[in-house]
């Protein structure tokens, strides 16, 4: 069996295509979530945080700054993003099951 035969019957049996192609949608997602929170959902927000600049918005202990702000937007994104790939993973075993 040639070195060719063997890569090519890997890309098959572990659905290596499947996998990139989902990679690249999962990158494209996270700058279209990313984009929703940074400019429509944290804009929203922004007048009800004090000095009204979500990015900067902090939270000072001493010599500690806790940039709560930033994190907020990263908490938004990582929520958004976390339902979006469970609707999806639920659709898709969903179809595998029947």
């Amino acid at each position: 069996m040639s070195f060719l035969t063997e890569f090519k019957e890997f890309l098959q049996e572990y659905k290596i295509m499947a996998l990139a192609i989902a990679f690249v949608m999962g990158v494209a997602i996270t700058a279209v979530v990313q984009s929703l929170v940074n400019d429509i959902i944290m804009p929203i927000i922004s007048p009800l945080l004090p000095g009204g600049g979500w990015q900067i918005a902090t939270f000072t202990i001493g010599p500690i700054v806790l940039k709560w702000g930033s994190f907020l937007g990263a908490l938004i994104n990582f929520v958004i993003i976390a339902l979006v790939i469970f609707m999806m993973a639920k659709m898709m075993f969903k179809k595998e099951k029947k």
